[in-house]
């Protein structure tokens, strides 16, 4: 636009802003009233109650943090958007107006900006400072905290629905967290909790709608993905005002020291107003975010005209998609596939009534607003060095200025030559770290491996040169006869159907039934008189006596800690064996993802990385099929195989020099305790500390007369700390 068409533009504000302002009343309403304490003192409040064990106070401390913390932003919201409508310019141009000099110009220019400020002062906070949020807390807000310690506080006043609601809702932000993952699946195996009980207490409409939209989309149903997708753009826009208005606060030195910041009026307003703008245009970014997830939707509110032109179309509203089809071309005007629909529609329409047909009146405006700011933030990147990252992939090439094309095309050239470069580099020194790595542990575990097995009666049968491999064992006479039969009767006594798999009863195999218990549910409900209490305990015993076998045998300088136990049993269904071909268990290896056509074994979640040992205690031997084996990493070459019997041991490291499966049990049922293991006590299996402390419990006075004490209270797996964190399990042997 040329100069004089943008001072013309200034004409009517100039002339608005030349009216007396007026008086500086009392403060007045922002809609909501203040909280009376604000967020971070109850935060605080809610955090010592939790260290002294005092839940109801947590609860109150903390749902009162996030509505206070909710009133503030809302209380924000309303005072700077309304201000914004209560100082906007004079919607129409007057046809004359003459134009006042500059110095005059400039005093109109600020009078208006002062009577912007004077309506933010009436409705903002008398005592702002008190109610403003340290970088620290906010974090722990957006990292949704607050719900850490509820759940765990719900939980114990008995508020179950509560409680899985909180964690739900904390652990959509912090899908890492390995320790919240598990309270969800103790939660899902709770009588009582339902499905539907897992919300997002934090969810934002417009994602939500958005996300209902594509599921109906791709059901096919387009007359409700159109209902969906319409109100998650109706919620987008409301959502994107409040981002942009919550943009416009204090000036963030980023770096400065704000003393020696020694900015002109002009500099300063242009650092300030910049900073402002670019945080609007990362409203883009912020509205196409869903919580713990790394990268946000592409494209995001353009996609919403993508999906909603072929609903439409699949709806019979011609018209409609036609308007959807000029929306989405709006961003990306060359786009062959969606210029290839309009062609299409126009055609089924008919060209007089598709011609009058316009985009969206409200995407125009706001792509127009977008560019202009966009505008103005590459200029500033130009002449200032002002960075700006654009959010979009839709921005025309001439917004951007020639030379800054220029230095950028340089730059990512650079960039992309030195990524190279070093990413060649790493890869060499990659490759030379794992040969030397892979012969030290090689020889390392042969010299090492090889140390007594501390228990009378226990001997090797195997070891790692008769396996045809590295850190492997056999032992055998680890139970007698008895005990197996006693723990086999545990097992088909205490076992709840599924493994743990969300109630799949064939996890791994529709031709075998699968099911198991674990070491504190067998204590409990030995404690409870369900089960024999002296069984459980020898299940508990038994699998301590591997963990020290292990030990020892393998020469490990630090302690093995327990990742997950679980007693198991496959069953073969009998109906189910003709012409069977698949195993009960498949090759894979237990510390990482295994591509046996690669020959690679990648060690990152979901994988179990942090196991190290792994061990299999067998119960029984009638039965056909089940033969434990190992393989090389292509899943196919077996290296060794194991017959199970009872009382016979299997250990091995759990890396990726030991890929192993389990052959199809094909009559019969096998028994075995699966034991996993790791050298890091951040992992302990916490069920394992609970089952410590029931022993102790149990066991430290009479047994007969616990044994006739049938009350005790569930406690529950959740804490709110990252240490000690331990693994969601299940990967059966």
């Amino acid at each position: 636009m040329a100069l004089a068409g943008r001072l013309l533009l200034l004409l009517p504000l100039l002339a608005w802003a030349a009216e007396p302002p007026e008086p500086v009343g009392p403060p007045e309403p922002a809609g909501s009233p203040l909280p009376a304490e604000p967020p971070d003192a109850l935060f605080a409040a809610g955090a010592e109650a939790y260290a002294r064990g005092d839940w109801a106070a947590v609860v109150l401390h903390m749902e009162r943090a996030l509505r206070a913390r909710a009133a503030l932003r809302s209380r924000l919201l309303r005072c700077r958007l309304r201000c914004a409508n209560a100082t906007a310019g004079p919607a129409e141009e007057p046809r004359s107006q003459p134009e006042p000099e500059p110095p005059l110009r400039d005093l109109l220019f600020f009078r208006g900006l002062l009577r912007r400020a004077a309506c933010l002062r009436r409705c903002g906070p008398t005592a702002p400072s008190t109610y403003r949020l340290g970088e620290e807390l906010e974090r722990e807000f957006r990292k949704r905290s607050p719900y850490n310690y509820l759940q765990v506080a719900y939980f114990k006043i008995n508020k179950v629905v509560k409680a899985v609601a909180a964690a739900h809702t904390f652990f959509v932000a912090n899908p890492e967290h390995v320790e919240m993952k598990q309270n969800l699946e103790y939660y899902q195996m709770m009588a009582g909790v339902k499905e539907a009980d897992f919300i997002d207490l934090e969810a934002r409409p417009h994602m939500t709608e958005f996300r209902l939209g594509v599921r109906f989309y791709t059901e096919e149903q387009p007359a409700e993905a159109v209902l969906h997708l319409e109100k998650a753009l109706e919620e987008y826009f409301v959502a994107d005002t409040e981002c942009r208005a919550l943009c416009e606060g204090p000036y963030d030195y980023e770096g400065y020291n704000y003393l020696e910041y020694n900015a002109d009026l002009f500099q300063a307003m242009t650092d300030h107003y910049m900073q402002v703008l670019s945080c609007k245009q990362g409203c883009v970014t912020e509205l196409a975010s869903q919580p713990g997830r790394e990268k946000p939707l592409e494209d995001f509110l353009p996609s919403h005209f993508n999906y909603l032109q072929f609903a439409y179309y699949n709806s019979g509203n011609y018209k409609k998609a036609i308007e959807c089809t000029k929306t989405y071309l709006l961003f990306f005007p060359s786009d062959e596939v969606m210029n290839q629909n309009l062609a299409y529609y126009t055609a089924v329409l008919g060209e007089d009534l598709a011609r009058p047909i316009e985009p969206r009146e409200e995407i125009q405006a706001y792509r127009q607003r977008s560019l202009m700011e966009k505008e103005l933030l590459f200029f500033s990147y130009d002449v200032f060095g002002i960075p700006f990252v654009d959010p979009d992939t839709w921005t025309p090439e001439e917004v951007i200025p020639k030379r800054l094309r220029e230095k950028q095309k340089v730059e990512r050239e650079t960039a992309a030559r030195i990524s190279e470069e070093i990413g060649n580099l790493m890869k060499e020194i990659e490759t030379l770290v794992e040969e030397k790595a892979k012969e030290s542990a090689d020889i390392s575990k042969f010299i090492r491996e090889g140390g007594p097995l501390v228990y009378e009666g226990a001997s090797v049968t195997m070891n790692s040169k008769a396996l045809n491999g590295s850190q492997r064992v056999v032992v055998d006479g680890v139970l007698s006869a008895e005990e197996c039969r006693e723990l086999q009767r545990l097992t088909n006594a205490a076992a709840s159907a599924g493994d743990g798999y969300r109630g799949k009863t064939s996890p791994h195999t529709p031709s075998e039934t699968f099911y198991g218990v674990t070491v504190l549910k067998a204590l409990k409900l030995g404690q409870e008189g369900k089960v024999p209490l002296q069984s459980a305990h020898l299940y508990y015993n038994v699998t301590e006596k591997v963990r020290h076998m292990m030990e020892s045998y393998f020469r490990l300088e630090v302690p093995l800690h327990f990742s997950y136990s679980h007693l198991v049993c496959r069953t073969a269904i009998e109906d189910k064996q003709e012409g069977r071909s698949d195993n009960s268990h498949e090759v894979h290896v237990d510390n990482c993802i295994l591509n046996a056509e690669a020959m690679v074994c990648v060690k990152e979640p979901p994988a179990y990385t942090f196991r190290d040992y792994s061990a299999i205690l067998y119960l029984n031997g009638d039965f056909e099929g089940g033969a434990f084996y190992f393989t090389e990493l292509d899943a196919k070459t077996e290296t060794a195989e194991v017959q199970p019997q009872c009382g016979r041991a299997v250990g091995f490291s759990s890396g990726s020099e030991n890929p192993h499966g389990v052959k199809a049990v094909t009559k019969g049922q096998r028994c075995a305790i699966a034991l996993w293991f790791t050298l890091d006590p951040r992992h302990s299996e916490r069920e394992r500390v609970q089952a410590d402390d029931l022993v102790k419990m149990l066991f430290r006075v009479d047994e007969v007369d616990l044994l006739q004490d049938t009350g005790t209270e569930q406690e529950p797996p959740p804490v709110t700390t990252t240490d000690g964190l331990h693994a969601a399990r299940k990967d059966e042997l």
